[in-house]
């Protein structure tokens, strides 16, 4: 009888774990997970623990140079900036210890040396970040008893930023900004030690199209714009959300605005669309708001009530109608709501000369950032509407020549003679009087972007909510309550009567924003309860 031996048994080691994607830490006894790569001060906001900084943001490269947010590591001798100390696991942070704390308190003495201290006359005052820690962290009375080093005021660095050398507090977030925003190095430090300042580089002048990002991180009042510069107190502003309307990129912005007047605008963190930033251009934008507005309605030049107004465009237009040559004019300068409300009194009219009107592109402007060509902030959103409700649409220029009445949404319109205006029962729905306005037989005067809610499409296609941030001027009104009045005048019914109602009937016309729901009302929010902007 043979035998066979058995093979010999291997034992297989067990295949390691995965690494995870997340860590697990404990920061001041409580615990946190966080995904991989997290820095401790990120992971410690997520537990409501802030920790003081100057020169971190999270936009930026980090360099951690403000030593201002020292934290203790247990097993680690020394105190490590929460900035750029990556989480670990297992680890364990102190953010509130002895050892800590002293420190932050002792680099906040050490930063308010030189510092001039003139809050009152500062533009940062109310949202300055080192006055906003002083009151936190220290607040005590200064121990230095020996005269400040003093340095330049009113440095003029280039066409929007003014520099005051005193105040700044080296953390160097503008000369990253520059570099990162603009990829143009047009910032740096110059000299050593409590001497050292801030100032252009070399041959440069901080004139690139994102410099005014600079006086949005500064934490202090160092770097102020021109355009703003002892003009309002910022705790006297009132802050709404809304999306910048300078171009197709839809940058999300804040409308700093008191007494029915915006003052500023400043970016609103969109991961998606801007991140932290916005242009130069797009913050000037708010100027035009006040601009040779359109506040009544008039009827052949002169001013009239609604009610006599409508019923005028409505005989005006009468005639263009019944013959067939009448052509409505879509703006790619307002919002969806505006434009859908147009085009749905198109249909009820029976109107097939549908023409798109907005500002010609600007090649030279797209710089592969966040500037594009396109300085329509809705050409996107009014060509989706047009074509989800069966429209061909021709560029405004191209107006057919036998066309008699001409309804037009805004005062663009890029390529037609105002002579040839003269000619046609035109009527405006338009915010300002301006361009071919004022050759209009009848203008009904609407809301500007900063006063309405509503949507805009950029250039991603990206559906972005405005929020109003004041009303408008006079009689004006939201564009689809005007083309309610205009569309009631005619024996035609659009029962709108909030813009919600609008919204809630073009998604379900337009397939691509079919799963798109109205967001709620954004009331406006007074930045002295806002807390630091730095």
């Amino acid at each position: 009888m043979s035998t066979t031996t058995p093979p010999p048994i291997v034992q297989i080691p067990p295949k390691p774990a995965p690494p995870s994607d997340v860590i697990n830490l404990t920061i001041d006894g409580q615990a946190v997970t966080v995904p991989k790569g997290t820095n401790v001060l990120e992971a410690a906001k997520l537990l409501g623990i802030e920790i003081s900084a100057f020169c971190y943001h999270p936009g930026l490269p980090i360099v951690a140079q403000c030593r201002q947010c020292l934290v203790s590591v247990e097993k680690n001798p020394k105190l490590q900036p929460s900035c750029q100390q990556v989480v670990g696991e297992g680890m364990v942070v102190h953010t509130t210890d002895k050892q800590s704390t002293l420190a932050r308190q002792q680099q906040l003495e050490f930063t308010l040396v030189n510092h001039p201290i003139d809050c009152p006359i500062c533009d940062k005052a109310g949202e300055c970040t080192l006055q906003k820690l002083y009151f936190e962290h220290d607040n005590h009375d200064s121990r230095i008893d020996t005269p400040k080093v003093h340095k330049a005021k009113a440095v003029d660095l280039g066409p929007t930023i003014v520099l005051d050398q005193e105040r700044c507090i080296l953390c160097s977030r503008c000369i990253r900004t520059c570099d990162h925003t603009s990829g143009q190095h047009q910032l740096e430090f110059a000299h050593r030690g409590d001497h050292e300042i801030l100032t252009t580089a070399p041959g440069e002048q901080l004139d690139n199209p994102y410099s005014l990002n600079t006086v949005d991180v500064c934490p202090v009042g160092a770097l102020t714009a021109k355009d703003f510069r002892f003009t309002m107190r910022a705790w006297e502003l009132e802050s709404t959300p809304s999306i910048c309307n300078g171009c197709a990129t839809g940058c999300n912005i804040e409308i700093h605005h008191k007494n029915e007047r915006a003052w500023r605008l400043v970016p609103r963190h969109n991961a998606k669309v801007n991140d932290y930033w916005m242009c130069d251009e797009g913050r000037f934008t708010y100027h035009d708001l006040r601009e040779e507005r359109l506040a009544a309605a008039t009827v052949d030049g002169l001013p009239a009530g609604w009610d006599r107004a409508v019923k005028a465009a409505a005989d005006r237009l009468a005639v263009g109608r019944t013959s067939g040559q009448f052509a409505l004019v879509l703006s790619a300068l307002h919002c969806n709501e505006d434009n859908f409300a147009l085009a749905k009194l198109a249909k009820a009219w029976g109107v097939t000369n549908l023409y798109i009107a907005g500002k010609p592109p600007v090649p030279a402007r797209a710089d592969g950032r966040l500037r594009v060509a396109d300085v329509n902030p809705n050409m996107t959103g009014v060509k989706m509407i047009a074509e989800a409700l069966g429209f061909t649409t021709k560029p405004i220029y191209e107006l057919d020549g036998n066309i008699r009445g001409l309804l037009a949404l805004g005062d663009v319109l890029p390529g037609l003679d105002p002579m040839k205006l003269k000619d046609l029962e035109y009527v405006a729905i338009a915010a300002h009087e301006r361009g071919p306005v004022p050759h209009a037989k009848v203008a009904l005067p609407v809301a500007d972007w900063a006063e309405v809610s509503g949507t805009v499409t950029n250039t991603k296609g990206f559906v972005q909510r405005m929020h109003a941030a004041f009303g408008p001027p006079g009689q004006a009104l939201p564009g689809w309550e005007a083309i309610v009045r205009l569309a009631g005048a005619t024996g035609s019914k659009l029962s709108w009567t909030h813009p919600r109602e609008v919204f809630k009937d073009m998604v379900a016309a337009v397939p691509a924003w079919s799963s798109l729901t109205w967001a709620r009302d954004a009331r406006p929010l007074s930045l002295r309860f806002a807390g630091s902007r730095g």
